[in-house]
């Protein structure tokens, strides 16, 4: 029966690449699905819905909301975060809402992305490529947060594997050109910098080989997604030449930094390491760091034997270009930078680690199995460390914004008012103030504006540990506010002020 049952089988045509009569299994690709669940749920629990908004995020969110002042928008930063929340954060203040959302969305987006990679990859390696990636601490943390860098990641995995796919002739249909197209875009609606470093090896492959199309949706998808920040840098800073230059000061000028060093003391769980002082973490902490480029290596050096190096070695030369600003041209770090790289670096490291664990006769080897599992048990429960640390940090610093607020508000600053000076844009919008400032990277007001503010609503300077007044707030009173000092000007009259309680 069981041979007759097999000469039926072998006997029926073979199912269309897209069509319906496909089994269900094989259309959802259930393993890469369940990781993807997994992920959405791990975020929820692991970093956990009621995490409050951090800097850059408020700065994101800030722009669509109508319940706070939009805080300073600088050079570098795209609109695509702010485009991206606008569905929630437009209408609702809740912050618990809004990570559900992103966390559903992140999950999503997952299996989309690495779903572009079939035919290129077994399922099972998709799969693991997808949990390895996921199951970093940098993953986790960011992915259900208003942040740029996964979705940069995410885009490339799309545009890598779509233009990957129809280079090799896997895939002729308009549907996969479409994806380079969609996964371009994603990346400079993100981050356009970051999309370009990613795209160079495939534009200039796509002009080597002289494919014409590939070529045509991968620069249409970048300027697609850049075409909003492009239109901006005209309108408010005098062209891109100008924009970029401004984008590079404000990133503390870019340039020859070798900040492979920053990067390694990052990954302790400091979201941003600028300046990048300090002790180094402990070995166990960094050593995936340098274990991944080598295992990576092995995914190319068995592709290459096999006669499959294009899907290997592309994705390796992206996720390489995309590294380099971040390692070589800017003087400081912070984890979420890498994290295209770590995604495309995902589909070679899976695709090493199942041939370490398991032969070509589908048969466990009875000393790489237990060493890949007792490898991927410890990189779990690094990564699982850190993220609980970074967690258990971020929260600490979001309630001491959160109480810095509530002591202002004791004060009489409340909404309008406008806030100046240390974290000035944070506290700011847990106070519901705007924020300026007359120096620095976020600079976007003068003294004179500042006190002309003063006359019709609540205003107040924060000044840090050691900090001085600035000149035109030396008279005014001084408060002690949750470990900083707080100089409020003197409270206008009407309903905004003390004096009317």
């Amino acid at each position: 029966m069981a041979d007759g049952a097999h000469a039926m089988l072998a006997g029926r045509r073979r199912a269309p690449a897209t069509g319906a009569g496909r089994p269900w299994r094989d259309r959802v690709d259930a393993p890469l699905a369940a990781v993807a669940a997994v992920f959405t749920l791990a975020q929820l629990l692991l970093v956990g819905p009621a995490f409050d908004l951090g800097w850059d995020e408020i700065v994101y969110v800030s722009q669509v909301t109508t319940h706070h002042p939009a805080a300073f928008f600088s050079a570098p930063r795209s609109r695509g975060v702010s485009l991206l929340v606008a569905p929630v954060a437009s209408w609702s203040t809740s912050t618990v809402l809004l990570r559900v959302y992103l966390a559903v969305l992140a999950g999503l987006a997952l299996y989309l992305a690495l779903r572009a990679w079939r035919g290129l990859f077994p399922a099972r390696v998709r799969a693991t490529a997808a949990a390895f990636f996921a199951t970093l601490w940098v993953t986790l943390f960011y992915g259900p947060q208003a942040m740029p860098n996964y979705w940069v990641a995410i885009g490339a995995l799309v545009a890598t594997g779509c233009f990957t796919r129809l280079h090799l002739r896997r895939h002729t249909g308009r549907a996969t050109l479409w994806g380079v197209v969609a996964g371009a875009a994603l990346m400079a609606w993100m981050r356009p910098t970051d999309a370009v470093w990613v795209s160079v090896p495939l534009l200039v492959l796509a002009l080597v080989r002289r494919r014409g199309p590939l070529l045509l949706a991968l620069a249409g998808g970048l300027v697609a997604g850049a075409g909003e920040w492009v239109v901006e840098a005209y309108a408010w800073y005098g062209g891109l030449g100008e924009r970029l230059a401004e984008a590079s000061r404000v990133q503390g000028g870019l340039g020859w930094h070798l900040a492979v060093t920053d990067q390694l003391r990052s990954l302790g769980g400091r979201a941003l390491c600028r300046p990048c002082t300090g002790p180094m973490p402990h070995p166990v902490v960094t050593l995936w760091w340098y274990l991944l480029p080598l295992v990576a290596g092995l995914g190319l050096v068995l592709a290459v034997r096999a006669r499959r190096t294009a899907r290997t070695l592309i994705p390796l030369t992206c996720a390489s270009t995309a590294a380099v600003p971040y390692l070589f041209l800017i003087g400081y770090a912070a984890p979420r930078f890498l994290q295209p790289a770590y995604a495309l670096l995902a589909l070679p490291v899976a695709d090493a680690l199942w041939y370490l664990a398991r032969s070509s006769r589908g048969r466990w080897r009875p000393v790489g199995a237990p060493l890949v599992a007792l490898a991927l048990a410890g990189h779990l429960a690094v990564q699982f460390a850190v993220l609980a640390h970074t967690v258990g940090n971020g929260t600490e610093a979001r309630r001491a914004w959160a109480r810095t607020a509530a002591e202002l508000h004791g004060l009489g600053v409340r909404p309008p008012c406008l806030l100046t000076g240390y974290e000035a844009i944070p506290i700011g919008y847990y106070t519901g103030c705007s924020s300026g400032a007359t120096s620095g990277n976020n600079e976007n007001t003068t003294p004179e504006k500042i006190t002309g503010t003063a006359r019709d609503r609540p205003v107040a300077v924060l000044l840090g540990p050691g900090q001085a007044a600035p000149d035109y707030a030396r008279t005014w009173t001084p408060y002690r506010v949750g470990g900083l000092t707080a100089r409020v000007a003197p409270l206008p009259a009407g309903p905004a002020g003390v004096g009317d309680e």
